[in-house]
Parts: structure tokens; sequence; C-alpha cells
């Protein structure tokens, strides 16, 4: 059965294309395979594959040269679903998707940061694979004032395009911290270090478009799988 709150497939695929790209994995002016072995290959039909690339087409990131081929376009500044998702597998790139685990409406715990208007905040906590591996634990808490309730069965894979389609609010700006702390004890089994083991951790807080910090969340990294990145242009 199809996943409900999995990005539309030729999304995934135009935004796979696109951390390949900013990994460096496919560079600037290389030339893509023919659609048809591109689309044998990903295991999708031509029409979703050429739906994937007029979004690249259209992000500025793909030429299509009639009778030559396709061509990328790198580019520092890309619009992506997951332009602020800084995690990679070890070799580049990788699609994210997501797991929800637990979804609760709670009062902030003391050993966060201030943000938000709320003293009460949603907990969103979910294992995150990329390109199909167990690679990030993902707990996130968004201010309680920014939605009267949440539904399990309403978020997306891209919760920062859930709040920009469903709460109206942009994440226009993060700031990332990166540490070590033990994961914790409600990591589940498919994640690949054990609970209280020694892990990178990234703690990030974001503002919406209107300066108010409403989101505060931690990652913590399985580094045999993957790694934190950041690239300045």
């Amino acid at each position: 059965m199809p996943d409900p709150h999995a990005l539309p497939l030729h999304i995934q695929i135009s935004e796979m294309l696109i951390r390949e790209i900013q990994a460096g994995r496919r560079t600037d002016g290389d030339r893509l395979p023919p659609e048809r072995q591109m689309a044998q290959e990903l295991g999708i039909s031509v029409g979703t594959l050429r739906r994937a690339l007029a979004d690249l087409t259209e992000k500025g990131m793909l030429e299509r040269v009639q009778g030559s081929g396709n061509y990328i376009r790198a580019k520092p500044d890309a619009r992506s679903v997951y332009a602020f998702f800084r995690v990679e597998l070890l070799d580049g790139g990788g699609l994210p998707t997501a797991e929800l685990l637990s979804l609760d409406h709670m009062d902030k715990p003391r050993d966060l940061p201030p943000f938000g208007a709320s003293e009460q905040a949603f907990r969103i906590r979910r294992l995150r694979r990329l390109n199909g591996r167990p690679a990030v634990l993902e707990e996130m808490w968004l201010d309680g004032a920014c939605a009267d309730s949440l539904e399990a069965q309403d978020l997306s894979e891209s919760l920062y395009l859930f709040y920009r389609e469903r709460l109206g609010i942009w994440i226009s700006r993060a700031e990332d911290r990166l540490g070590q702390a033990p994961v914790p004890d409600w990591a589940p089994d498919a994640f690949g270090a054990a609970p209280g083991s020694p892990c990178l951790i990234a703690g990030r807080l974001s503002w919406a478009q209107d300066g108010r910090a409403i989101e505060f969340s931690r990652n913590w990294i399985d580094t045999e799988v993957a790694t934190y990145v950041a690239r300045i242009a």
C-alpha cells in the first residue's frame, strides 16, 4: 500500500537527484542516462521520470537539449523540500523518508531552550532513513501555539512542508549546534546504535517567517551510516 505520508513519487525522484547534485555525486554538465534506461534503473515509469525532470528543469537544475539529452546544472541555492535537512549518507546524498514513532501534546521539558509563546508543545519522534537505511533519530518540539491539534495521519514526511501547507508557517532560518549525547532509550531496534551508546547529536532552533522561534529539534545521527554536512558557497 502507498504510504499516505510520502511525497509524490516524482517529487521523491526530483529531491533524490537534487541531493545527489548537492553532494557532488552528479556534477555540473553531467549528462543523465537516456530516459527509458534511467526509469528502468529507478524502477519507475517514464512518465513519472519526466515529471521529476520537469521539476528539476523548473528549478534551473537541468537543461533538456532536444536530440542530445538531459544535462545537470548545479545550483548552490536550489529550491528543495529538504533544503534544511543536513544529514547525508557517508558517500553523499540519500533520499530522506520518515517513520513516525510517536506524537504527543505535553508540557515543554526544562532542558529545552526557550522558544514559542506556549508552555506546551507537540513532540514528534521519528526514525529517518536515507535510501531506506536507518540513519537518524528525530525528536521535534513544535510550539503549542502554532496549532490547535496535530494528527498523525496528517503529517507529511517533510514536516517543514507540512508546516507551510497546513499551518501557514515557513521556517525562514535555523541554528544548528553539534555535540555528543547518548542514544535515547526510546530508540527502536531498527536504529543501528544501541540506547545509551555515544552518538553525534544536532540540536536545532528554528524561526518562522515572522521572526518567532517556534521549534526545537534533536537529531541523533548514526555515524556508521550518515554524517552531518554544511556546505558554504
